[in-house]
């Protein structure tokens, strides 16, 4: 599966701060392969590989998890010690607690608040940019971004199954349009925007699930760390992602109708336009963004315009050169 691309100011934003930090993030741009171009242009997309090497590199230059962007440095190995207090707990609600009770002791990262009611628990936290930094809003938002996709996608991995949210919130203003459905995509709920505190709540089901992982499988878990908080996950489960997923197992999106995708989901062609619908996209244009993130992808492994047009269904490669100017605002050959 394609893992989904990842829209550029993901990374734009840790760059806003390099001055305030003393700290040259050139040479990690460099290691990822990516350029300020790509960068300036809020169109452009970069592959969760490249974004996991960034944050890689940016951790060994700052020695720090956050990045230099918390109340205080995170040194680096406090997230695997952290995790080796959660793997031998019983289920992921026990995790939470302990997770709750380790972060006490450490000031440089922001306590978790864990409410838990009948049906649901609700996971808060309000993070802290450090002093002097110039714009402390936008170090807020990057940390906190960071923080709640890991606590969500750490959760799946230790119960070794989707974990579904029944909501997402941010204590900030929503992003451009384009962009905030990226948040919807990665939490696999709607998000909203401009709560009190950031606060993931997970259905009781989840809390209730057991802790699978181990030490061994952690490692391997750590080392691969964090290219799986940027992939796309199997436990995202509106209608757009399982259509999303249909498409890329045939790669060739084009040639899946709606008649056997609703098939293949045992709905209605009706019904699945509705659902399309009302997670705020189409079947054409899924079949877009696939395209477009596996000629991304393509490019940036370095297959060919013809190898890449052939392989996603166009007629000629000229065909895929206007296809992906459209999607883009570039050529294929600036992502090289």
């Amino acid at each position: 599966m394609t893992a989904r691309t990842i829209p550029t100011a993901f990374v734009h934003r840790y760059l806003a701060f390099s001055p305030d930090n003393h700290v040259d993030l050139s040479g990690a741009l460099r290691t990822a392969g990516i350029d300020l171009e790509t960068l300036s242009d809020p169109r452009a997309r970069l592959t969760p590989t490249q974004v996991t090497t960034f944050i890689q590199s940016t951790w060994q230059i700052t020695d720090d998890e956050l990045f230099g962007l918390g109340s205080a440095p995170v040194p680096r190995g406090t997230f695997r010690l952290i995790c080796l207090t959660l793997i031998h707990c019983p289920d992921l609600g026990s995790a939470f607690d302990r997770m709750s009770d380790v972060i006490r002791a450490l000031p440089a990262l922001a306590p978790l608040s864990i409410e838990k009611g009948e049906e649901s628990t609700r996971v808060s936290f309000a993070v802290r940019a450090r002093e002097g930094i110039a714009e402390p809003d936008v170090a807020e938002r990057v940390t906190t971004d960071f923080v709640l996709i890991l606590l969500h996608r750490f959760s799946a991995w230790l119960i070794g199954k989707r974990v579904r949210l029944r909501a997402v919130e941010f204590p900030y203003s929503a992003p451009d349009a384009r962009l905030a459905q990226d948040y919807d995509y990665i939490f696999g709920a709607p998000v909203t925007f401009g709560a009190q505190r950031a606060a993931l709540e997970f259905d009781n089901s989840a809390m209730r699930a057991p802790i699978i992982q181990t030490e061994e499988t952690l490692e391997e878990y750590l080392r691969e760390s964090p290219i799986q908080l940027m992939s796309e996950r199997d436990y995202d489960s509106t209608a757009s992602a399982q259509v999303r997923r249909v498409l890329e197992l045939g790669v060739k999106g084009r040639t899946s109708t709606a008649e056997e995708i609703a098939e293949m989901l045992s709905i209605s062609v009706p019904h699945l336009r509705r659902l399309l619908r009302r997670d705020g996209t189409s079947l054409n244009q899924l079949r877009e963004e696939v395209l477009r993130d596996v000629a991304i992808a393509g490019l940036r492994r370095g297959e060919s315009v013809e190898v890449l047009s052939a392989r996603l269904g166009f007629s000629e490669p000229s065909a895929f050169r206007r296809a992906f100017k459209r999607w883009t605002g570039d050529t294929p050959s600036s992502y090289r």
